[in-house]
């Protein structure tokens, strides 16, 4: 499969490469794969909506929409004296993955003041993650799930019901149509709730430049914060209900949501007394720099707060036991059935420079001494970036829907959890055996090209230094080309 996949891809890129300067088609309609942020900040504001193959009016009662994302990684040789079982591998691989995604939705109530959604997306994961998704806190490729042995098969990645209640009902804003929400006019002071089968990323930790793996970067510590060990089973849904005010320039949100019965599971929860994930978030859409840019640059900031409840163990129990010389390595899981706490904040911001280009940021902060348990062995992350619309460079000035983005992003653990690491313990996703401790580095970079309607192409980049927090192995440097359809 992964040796057709490849052929596919590289088939289809020399396909349209020579297609590269069509002119902009006309508005279809948007390719968005996460909900749009109220006045957040966008680019190019007045070029038409990202397209897509077909149209999908504004005006209808359903949705029918879907989108396709292939992702060709890989990386050469690198530096690495020793390696264990939760290793990113050391010598050269390569791998695909392809997650398609149907997207389907109806509107039972179409009164902007009082709108009633109906949503159900089905999808399929397929192919592999470079190492297994093993070895790396900030992992290349977000559309990995890290259990391959789920294979390919569809499921059902969400259905929801997504009510709206307003209370300014002479005051309507736009309101762009997404598969996690049907109104193209809302009011502007609002309550909407959102039940049932979902990804919390869907709604928390929004960012307009670095949030979407399908058309900016792909990895996992970039499009989310990765200190903020969101509930999710191991393909990165649970169910939850979500409540979300809305006035003219803040939006306040909370969800209660299932956490996932072990480290990275697939199974999840359903005692809220034994496990359950409170997320609250402040968004507050305003100018960041004051005066110092014009009136019309929009910015946002974010501010989100976690506290999981779960079965989740303490790496300071488990170094001890080890230290003790009662088990030969600390096993974090090794623990009776209990109820733990982990919290954690988390600030987010962008804001745009100039009509053309967006900065933006993260910095995510977790207690560390309980185990990572649902997304990634992250305790600490700082992020800071910034995208640029590419038909402002030279030679360009056809490319109305190419973008470029640079990202940096470092990421750090807890002296506990060093220790755990050290000795030898592994986690869901790291474990090399021993570690000489070092924070965790990444540069990415993409320019991602619009070639037809909703078909897009990215060329990618990523630095890692001391992969797996391990200053005895790496760098290494990971290539993507990736090809992504929105139906």
């Amino acid at each position: 499969m992964q040796r057709s996949a490849c052929r596919a891809l590289l088939a289809l890129l020399l396909l349209f490469i020579p297609r590269l300067p069509a002119q902009v088609s006309p508005n279809l309609g948007s390719s968005a794969d996460v909900p749009a942020v109220p006045n957040s900040p966008e680019p190019n504001s007045d070029l038409p909506n990202p397209v897509t193959v077909f149209s999908h009016p504004d005006s209808a009662r359903y949705l029918i929409a879907g989108q396709a994302n292939i992702i060709l990684q890989g990386h050469a040789p690198f530096h690495s004296p020793y390696s264990g079982k939760n290793s990113f591998l050391a010598r050269g691989e390569y791998k695909t993955s392809l997650l398609g995604t149907l997207y389907l939705g109806y509107q039972l109530r179409q009164s902007p003041s009082s709108a009633t959604d109906i949503l159900f997306d089905l999808e399929s994961s397929g192919g592999r993650g470079l190492s297994e998704a093993l070895g790396l806190a900030g992992f290349t490729n977000l559309d990995v799930v890290r259990n391959p042995s789920l294979g390919s098969i569809p499921y059902v990645a969400r259905v929801q019901l997504h009510q709206t209640f307003g209370f300014s009902k002479k005051t309507l804003v736009s309101n762009d149509r997404t598969p996690f929400s049907l109104s193209t006019r809302v009011p502007e002071r609002r309550l909407e709730l959102h039940v049932g089968k979902m990804g919390l990323p869907d709604f928390f930790d929004e960012n307009g430049p670095g949030s979407d793996s399908h058309l900016q970067f792909m990895n996992w510590a970039v499009d989310n914060n990765g200190a903020w060990d969101y509930a999710a089973d191991t393909r990165g849904y649970t169910y939850a209900a979500v409540a979300e005010y809305t006035d003219r320039r803040a939006t306040l949100r909370y969800g209660l949501a299932l956490m996932p019965t072990v480290a990275n599971g697939i199974d999840l929860q359903w005692n809220l007394r034994r496990a359950n994930a409170q997320n609250t978030e402040v968004e507050l859409r305003q100018p960041l720099f004051g005066h110092l840019l014009a009136a019309e640059r929009k910015g946002t900031l974010r501010l989100l707060s976690f506290v999981n409840h779960a079965n989740m163990g303490i790496y300071r129990d488990q170094n001890r036991l080890a230290l003790d010389g009662l088990v030969a390595t600390p096993d974090i899981t090794a623990h009776p059935l209990q109820t733990t706490v982990k919290y954690g904040f988390g600030l987010n911001f962008e804001q745009e420079l100039t009509a053309d280009l967006r900065t933006f940021g993260r910095f995510g902060w977790n207690e560390g001494q309980h185990e990572s348990f649902a997304y990634t062995e992250v305790d600490q992350t700082i992020e800071i970036g910034a995208d640029l619309a590419a038909d402002r460079l030279p030679g360009l000035g056809q490319r109305k829907l190419d973008k470029l983005g640079l990202v940096f992003t470092t990421n750090a653990i807890k002296r506990d959890h060093q220790q755990y690491l050290a000795l030898g313990g592994k986690g869901f996703l790291l474990g090399d055996g021993r570690l000489h401790y070092g924070r965790e580095d990444i540069v990415e970079s993409y320019y991602n090209f619009h070639t037809w309607r909703g078909l897009f192409y990215a060329l990618d980049a990523q630095f890692l230094e001391h992969p797996g927090y391990n200053q005895d192995r790496g760098p290494v440097f990971v290539e993507s080309v990736r090809m992504h359809v929105d139906f």
